[in-house]
């Protein structure tokens, strides 16, 4: 018989692409799965996992986490794969470089960021790999003015030149320079078409939000897709449609039955995050999506904002600061139910939008386990598929088990597939695929952060593998291994 690295035992595996959801036994070697079957498996390891679901590793689109620690409080939430699309980083050669010599648990990837692009050529802001970079100029009025054609030139220069360098796609937060011409993101997209490229599109504001927009945010999306055939992936749509989900959802339906390739994202909280100094959170602009000051909670003090003079003190100061901006009560079924929309739309993947931990005053140390109580982020970092998992699964029924693990791995997968191909042998759990895992009691399984203690890591995750690797074994993490690996466009 065939001798194995690793043996699971009596778990129900689940096959998000070919249906598979019965008690199998799975073999691993090489970091890879090479059997699954109902028949006895023998190896040089044998965990037995019985009543517990054994999935694909989930992968997040849109993690902020570039350090360890951050990713450490994901592999806890199941995450297996990290990767920053939405915001990317410029030049994506110097994150992969970083990555690869510190070490990551997780394995990671970077999109080409068009806002660093901008800020770089219009702002002359430094160009070092880093969202700090994005940060760090996120108020500057120069990188958020129209460009004339010689400065788009120069930034799509900069982002082909990524592109080469094996980036995922163009991430282009627009809503952060919303009075951007439009011909500017066609142009954008035009690019990521050429190379067969996803773009992935932190929309701006929609036209019920600000009836001065240059266009309505989801239909420049859907525009794009149409009129230069890229694939546009919609950022967190949840936080950007807020109560105008149906209609957006409405819009991406009807460009989906026309041939365009549209997909989405959605996380299960109310709140998002952001860097206090953010176009859309300026006090005289609050109103348009039913905010006060009052909904802004700045991370490095841990208080709400007071008032909207307030409010423009710390966006002078600390521009780039984090802030919890509450859009959603959760608590309210009826707030909640927009979030559960977005959610639950066809084919939409969970990913988090986390972001690397705040050490407010302990020095930081990435690598420092378990991290200090004064440590802080939002709670999706540590809980976004734990909640999925419990809310939407267990407690609301609104997804079936097996659904959610597909919106939580094949389907993110495939989001990334066609830019790299090494996404096709994650989300799967089939002879031939990564050995990138996610084993959880279904009956256990929670998110446990919340906004007063926002990095509780997640329960009910048994076992998580990286490359064939346990970074989490019997609940516990690991801290002396990194197995995560870089995934780049082919």
């Amino acid at each position: 018989m065939t001798s194995y690295d690793l043996v699971l035992t009596g778990g129900r595996v689940i096959d998000p692409e070919t249906g598979l959801d019965a008690v199998r036994n799975v073999g691993i070697s090489g970091g890879t799965v090479c059997a699954v079957t109902e028949e006895p498996l023998t190896g040089t390891t044998s965990v037995a996992v019985p009543g517990l679901v054994v999935a694909p590793g989930f992968i997040d689109l849109h993690s902020h986490c570039h350090d360890v620690a951050g990713q450490r409080l994901q592999a806890l939430d199941g995450v297996t794969t990290a990767l920053e699309l939405e915001a990317g980083v410029h030049p994506v050669g110097a994150a992969y470089d970083r990555a690869a010599t510190e070490g990551r648990p997780l394995n990671y990837g970077f999109s080409t960021s068009w806002a660093v692009a901008r800020m770089h050529v219009l702002a002359g802001a430094r160009a070092t790999g880093e969202l700090s970079e994005f940060f760090a100029n996120i108020a500057s009025p120069e990188w958020q003015r129209p460009a004339a054609r010689p400065d788009v030139d120069r930034i799509l220069g900069h982002l082909e030149a990524d592109l080469a360098c094996g980036a995922l796609g163009i991430g282009v937060v627009v809503g952060y320079a919303p009075q951007i011409d439009p011909s500017e993101y066609l142009a954008v997209a035009a690019l990521a078409a050429r190379h067969g490229m996803p773009t992935y599109t932190h929309a701006r504001e929609l036209v019920e939000l600000d009836p001065h927009t240059p266009i309505d945010g989801a239909e420049e999306i859907a525009r794009a897709a149409g009129e230069t055939g890229a694939h546009m992936h919609y950022c967190h749509l949840n936080s950007t449609s807020l109560r105008q989900v149906d209609r957006v959802h409405q819009l991406v339906e009807r460009v989906r039955q026309e041939g365009s390739r549209v997909t989405t994202e959605a996380y299960p909280y109310g709140a998002g995050m952001t860097g206090i100094g953010a176009a859309f959170l300026a006090p005289e602009v609050l109103h348009r999506r039913g905010l006060t000051p009052h909904s802004i909670g700045y991370l490095a003090t841990g208080e709400r904002v007071t008032d909207a003079d307030e409010l423009r003190r710390i966006r002078q100061q600390d521009p780039g600061g984090l802030a919890f901006v509450h859009f959603f009560d959760e608590e309210d079924p009826a707030e909640f139910e927009f979030v559960r929309r977005a959610m639950t739309f066809t084919d939409a993947a969970v990913a988090s939008d986390a972001i690397s931990p705040l050490w407010r005053t302990t020095p930081r140390d990435p690598l420092l386990w378990p991290l200090p109580a004064d440590v802080v982020s939002h709670p999706r970092t540590s809980g976004t598929f734990g909640r999925t998992l419990r809310v939407l699964v267990r407690e609301q029924g609104h997804l079936s088990l097996a659904e959610a693990v597909r919106r939580c791995s094949l389907v993110p997968a495939q989001v990334v597939e066609a830019a790299a191909p090494a996404m096709r042998r994650k989300g799967r759990i089939q002879p031939g695929s990564d050995a990138d895992l996610t084993i959880f009691d279904p009956a256990v399984v929670s998110d446990r952060a919340t906004y007063a203690a926002t990095i509780r890591p997640s329960v009910g995750f048994r076992h998580v593998l990286v490359g064939g690797e346990f970074i989490v074994r019997d609940g516990e993490l690991r801290t002396d291994v990194l197995p995560g690996r870089p995934v780049r466009a082919a």
